[in-house]
């Protein structure tokens, strides 16, 4: 895969949205802990975007047992996708507000599911305003799809393969919430023994875009393989799969992450500062 399979820029966008077969538009504003994601949809999207809820669309309901956003049952997800327009040789494009941390669910399950046409909108939202682009107002109702979904496209890791993953695995959370310092959410504070902290947010810069090749590729230089990633509930962990995949390294997504390991009182907490991807030696 390669960083032009992965992201697209707003003008390229709006050139294809302009031509006889226009991209699925998808539209995930979320954010942890935020509920108005269709109230800003509605006040202002993408033209002919259509919202997709993360929460209720993207995942299956929490468990203390699976985490906060387990994998959506296929058979549901697969209808979703249909009313969202998706068909089999339709290439679709998410974004959010957020630096593609949401949207990059909805691009990681797509893909996960065998759809091989997905990207982000690098920038989100407030790249296709800045680069002078409109936006439009209310709901979109768009020509159901007929995809087909088959998953086992991307790699996913359980919670016995994080604890005995032998190549590096990645903390993709907030680097105060590796060492243990917070815990906003989950039961307990910390991360996964062996894991080193690389934080999603330094997969862009001050704008919400990813960063350059060569620095995504510096910044995980010293990251060895196999890869896995996990963050607080298999959410922006697929960003850091994104970020990867933009620079040609698979990356295992393990879909429970921290919310499903910290409420498993068998599964031990390490705490503290420990190793960050420079400290490993290049592969």
């Amino acid at each position: 895969m390669t960083r032009d399979a992965v992201i697209v820029e707003a003008e390229a966008l709006a050139a294809v949205l302009a031509g006889d077969e226009p991209p699925v538009l998808l539209d995930v504003r979320w954010a942890l802990g935020q509920t108005d994601g269709h109230e800003q949809y509605l006040a202002g999207h993408l033209p002919g975007a259509v919202f997709v809820d993360l929460d209720t669309e993207l995942a299956a309901p929490p468990t203390p047992r699976d985490g906060r956003h387990p994998l959506p049952d296929l058979a549901a997800f697969e209808a979703d996708a249909r009313r969202w327009g998706v068909s089999g040789e339709r290439s679709v494009v998410a974004y959010d507000a957020v630096g593609g941390m949401s949207a990059a669910r909805v691009w990681w399950l797509l893909r996960w599911a065998g759809v091989r046409d997905v990207r982000l909108l690098d920038g989100g939202l407030a790249a296709w305003t800045a680069a002078g682009f409109a936006l439009e107002a209310g709901s979109v109702t768009p020509e159901p799809g007929d995809v087909v979904l088959v998953p086992g496209a991307l790699p996913t890791i359980d919670a016995d393969e994080a604890a005995a993953w032998t190549g590096s695995l990645l903390d993709a959370r907030a680097a105060e919430r590796y060492a243990g310092e917070v815990e906003p959410v989950d039961p307990r504070a910390g991360h996964i023994p062996g894991a080193v902290s690389v934080p999603t947010a330094g997969n862009v810069g001050a704008d919400g875009s990813f960063l350059p090749d060569e620095e995504l590729r510096a910044r995980f230089a010293g990251v060895q393989g196999p890869v896995a990633v996990y963050c607080g509930s298999g959410v922006t962990a697929a960003h850091e799969v994104a970020a990867l995949a933009s620079i040609g390294v698979e990356a295992a997504l393990y879909p429970g992450s921290w919310s499903q390991w910290s409420n498993d009182p068998a599964r031990p907490v390490e705490t503290g500062k420990a190793a960050t991807p420079e400290g490993i030696a290049a592969s």
